[in-house]
């Protein structure tokens, strides 16, 4: 049982109310460690230089969508394994299964609740304390 508090998090999304948003549904849950970052480019180059062990990323996002951001993870050999959790507006099929063939941890489509994103969370984790 990890302790939230010990889980560095990376949020990645375009729009500002939602990194805000997430970013107090991770605090209230206990996480202490919340970086956020506007774009995919930016996000990489940070985690990168500092690793995190989560990163919670928006799929639709101009530049670098987060399909593409997600490949960049898995392909780079040190951040390669770290747990990703895809948030998106869309349920679309196909999006999921192309998220899943690069080694999406979880997925969740927005909006959600906290609740939610707790157990996408604890899916990978395991139960948090």
């Amino acid at each position: 049982m990890p302790a939230a508090s010990a889980i560095k998090v990376m949020v990645v999304d375009d729009q500002t109310s939602m990194r805000a948003m997430i970013r107090v549904a991770l605090q209230d849950l206990g996480f202490k460690d919340v970086r956020d970052k506007p774009s995919a480019e930016e996000a990489l180059e940070a985690v990168r230089a500092d690793r995190v062990h989560l990163i919670i990323s928006d799929y639709n996002m101009p530049g670098m969508d987060g399909l593409e951001f997600l490949r960049q993870v898995r392909g780079d050999a040190v951040i390669g394994k770290t747990v990703f959790i895809m948030l998106t507006g869309s349920s679309d099929r196909d999006l999921v299964q192309q998220a899943a063939a690069l080694g999406v941890n979880n997925y969740l489509v927005k909006p959600f609740a906290p609740a939610a994103l707790k157990e996408k969370i604890e899916r990978v984790f395991g139960a948090l304390t």
